[in-house]
């Protein structure tokens, strides 16, 4: 097994030889732009260690984490023009930088570089990444769809929020393992059980984003400290907190996430103070924990050396207690 930072170091030197100058410019430079901005880079970390665990020579999975990485940035560069956000890991997003349609289609050569990475890949090994792959993109599209759908929904549930992050950004936490097991050529069931680990460590993930979305520290973060509640997103914090909460603070928050303030300020500052107010800042991080828990349970029936499944435990456990 290897470190982290040296599965991070190796991707990012293979990354460097990618992004270099090419024509036109104002097609190939948002794109290098969001690539050097920086990040955990858990995606590609996630495929160089799954192969590693798995018996493989990691080096052999950074054509597949390049087209995790990719993949991953096309997504963020096109959710930000949606969310209309103004900041992506504390820099300029891309069509704020350049313009509207810079972002739209620099996003979609992304798209189009992140599968020309899986052609390095040969016969039976190549077509069951792009199967993966292709499931999972459609998955995180799904997911999006369903992310824009609830802020115009009054009747969101729990489990269809759940359901929600599942695809939008667990499926893709859960591929990039999984193709690392497939590089490695291990055993069927180890690649489903690493999927399944991958899956539950990225709704852990993403509702540890939910959380430091409104109490992060905006110079560690990355994004702008409560963004999802100026957007009106239906979290999994607001989900509780309704559940959770008097009837005059859920009549509140419901006037607070119908209307778009000119003083965002004070919007956030509320929205805080009910979501602590009715613990579903608690109830937020139990959850964190349930499904990072229930990622490790599957540890216990992988096909690996007791060395292997601690290396995991401990990068889950550094995921759920992260800042940024």
């Amino acid at each position: 097994m290897h470190s982290i930072d040296q599965y991070r170091d190796s991707f990012l030197e293979e990354l460097n030889k990618i992004t270099v100058d090419k024509e036109p410019k104002n097609l190939y430079e948002p794109v290098t732009y969001i690539l050097n901005l920086g990040g955990k880079r858990l995606r590609p970390i996630l495929t160089l260690m799954s192969a590693d665990i798995f018996g493989a020579d990691y080096k052999k999975g950074l054509s597949a984490a390049m087209a995790v990485e990719v993949f991953h940035n096309f997504s963020l560069v096109h959710d930000d023009i949606m969310d209309d956000a103004p900041l992506r890991r504390g820099k300029a997003t891309v069509h704020e930088k350049w313009d509207l349609n810079t972002g739209i289609l620099s996003g979609d050569a992304m798209l189009i570089e992140a599968y020309r990475f899986l052609e390095s890949y040969n016969g039976d090994q190549f077509k069951k990444l792009v199967s993966l792959f292709s499931t999972t993109a459609l998955q995180v599209c799904e997911g999006q769809q369903y992310d824009v759908d609830f802020e115009t929904r009054d009747d969101v549930s729990i489990p269809e929020y759940l359901k929600m992050i599942e695809y939008k950004t667990a499926v893709l936490v859960a591929a990039a393992m999984k193709m690392g097991a497939v590089i490695a050529e291990t055993t069927t069931e180890n690649e489903d059980l690493i999927y399944d680990f991958g899956k539950n460590l990225g709704i852990a993930f993403q509702l540890q984003d939910d959380y430091l979305d409104a109490f992060g520290n905006p110079e560690t973060f990355g994004k702008q400290v409560g963004g999802d509640i100026i957007e009106n997103k239906k979290t999994y914090l607001y989900l509780k907190a309704l559940e959770q909460s008097s009837a005059a603070e859920q009549n509140s928050l419901d006037q607070l996430f119908s209307i778009q303030p000119t003083n965002t300020d004070d919007k956030v500052a509320t929205v805080k103070a009910i979501f602590v107010e009715s613990k579903a800042d608690l109830a937020t991080k139990q959850a964190i924990e349930e499904y990072t828990n229930k990622a490790f349970a599957i540890l216990d029936k992988l096909v690996i050396t007791i060395d292997k499944k601690e290396a995991l435990k401990q990068f889950g456990l550094w995921l759920m207690n992260r800042k940024v």
